[in-house]
C-alpha cells in the first residue's frame, strides 16, 4: 500500500516539474531574428557568389538598382518588404522566371533580406514617358481608373506619384514601360500568380490600355 502510494506522489511530482520546466520555457524571451545588413546586400548584390554560381544582380539591374534595361526593372528605392517577399515568390510556384528563380533558390532568407535592405537604401532612378499620344488616356487609368470596367485607379494602391505604401504596395513611379507592360500581361494571362488583385484588375484591361498606363507610371516622380 505505500510503496503504491510512494509512486503515486513520485510520479505526481515529475509531472509538475516537467509542466514547470516546460512553462518557464515558454516564458523566456525568443531570441531577436537577425537585422538586415545592407553591406552585406551590397557585397552580394555587387558582386555575386562565384563559389555557390550566384550571378552579381548588379549584371542585369544595374549600380544601385539603376537598371538600363527596359526589359529588366529598376530596384533602387523600392521597398525592401516587397523585395524580399517577390525574391521569396521566386523560390516558389507563384512567380516563375527562368532566370529569377534558379538565383533565388540558391539565397538563404537572410541574404535576401541583405539585398533588399540594401536596394531600399538606394535612390530611386527616374523615367520618362514616350509616348504622348496615350499621355491622356494613361494619366485617366493611373488617376481615375476605369470605371466601365470597374479597374481602379492605380493611385489609391501606389499613391500619386507612385512611390507606393511600404510593406504593402511597391514603387512603381519612373518604371520601365517595356518591363510594367510585361508585367501586367504576365497578371492578365497568369503566368504571374502572386497578386491576386493585379490579376484580377489586369484581366479587365486590353493591351492598349497596359501600354498607355504603363507609359504614364515611367514619367511619375
Amino acid at each position: 500500500m505505500n510503496r503504491a502510494f510512494f509512486s503515486v506522489v513520485k510520479a505526481f511530482f515529475i509531472a509538475v516539474v516537467a509542466l514547470s520546466t516546460a512553462a518557464h520555457a515558454a516564458d523566456e524571451p525568443k531570441a531577436a531574428p537577425a537585422k538586415a545588413d545592407p553591406a552585406k546586400g551590397e557585397a552580394l548584390y555587387t558582386n555575386g557568389d562565384p563559389a555557390r554560381n550566384i550571378t552579381a544582380c548588379i549584371s542585369c539591374h544595374g549600380a544601385a538598382g539603376a537598371s538600363t534595361i527596359s526589359a529588366n526593372p529598376k530596384l533602387g528605392g523600392q521597398h525592401d518588404a516587397y523585395i524580399h517577399k517577390q525574391l521569396t515568390n521566386f523560390q516558389g510556384a507563384d512567380r516563375n522566371n527562368p532566370i529569377m528563380s534558379p538565383l533565388a533558390k540558391l539565397l538563404t532568407d537572410d541574404e535576401m533580406k541583405n539585398i533588399a535592405a540594401y536596394l531600399n537604401a538606394q535612390p530611386a532612378k527616374p523615367g520618362a514617358a514616350k509616348d504622348k499620344d496615350t499621355l491622356a488616356l494613361g494619366k485617366k487609368i493611373y488617376r481615375g481608373g476605369i470605371a466601365e470596367k470597374s479597374v481602379p485607379a492605380c493611385a489609391g494602391c501606389h499613391s500619386p506619384n507612385g512611390a507606393g505604401i511600404p510593406a504593402q504596395f511597391p514603387r512603381i513611379g519612373g518604371q520601365h514601360q517595356d518591363y510594367t507592360v510585361a508585367e501586367l500581361t504576365n497578371f492578365r494571362s497568369g503566368a504571374r500568380k502572386n497578386g491576386p488583385m493585379m490579376t484580377t484588375i489586369a484581366k479587365r484591361m486590353s493591351d492598349d490600355e497596359i501600354k498607355a498606363v504603363a507609359d504614364y507610371i515611367a514619367g511619375l516622380k
